[in-house]
């Protein structure tokens, strides 16, 4: 186990892990942040998608101990940016809205375009 300092939709969580814990489940288990969803475990179907350092990322498959202090950012933070924020709008706008499993990683998908 190791203690890391995240920094998750712009506020600092500390979280004590395995070192090789996929930064998804730390964020579903760890920080209770459910909105992140998993769907295959092997970076394939985009459920699980978040930004790091900006950059759209399967956190299914990015373990904790390679985040450093990179900024998270995911769908619970994205509506903070006004990019994210006119992307949501226009999801329910357009109804883009489908099940809601796959959907938050596909916002943070379109973000991250």
């Amino acid at each position: 186990m190791a203690t890391y300092q995240l920094n998750v939709n712009g506020q600092r969580k500390q979280v004590k892990v395995d070192p090789s814990t996929p930064l998804l489940w730390v964020l579903r288990e760890e920080l209770k942040m459910t909105g992140t969803k998993y769907g295959c475990g092997i970076s394939a179907c985009g459920a699980c998608t978040v930004h790091l350092d900006g950059i759209a990322t399967r956190s299914c498959v990015v373990p904790v101990s390679l985040v450093g202090d990179r900024p998270i950012v995911t769908i619970e933070g994205i509506g903070q940016d006004p990019v994210g924020h006119a992307v949501q709008e226009a999801w329910v706008d357009k109804d883009v809205v489908q099940c809601g499993y796959c959907q938050s990683g596909q916002i943070m998908s379109a973000v991250a375009l």
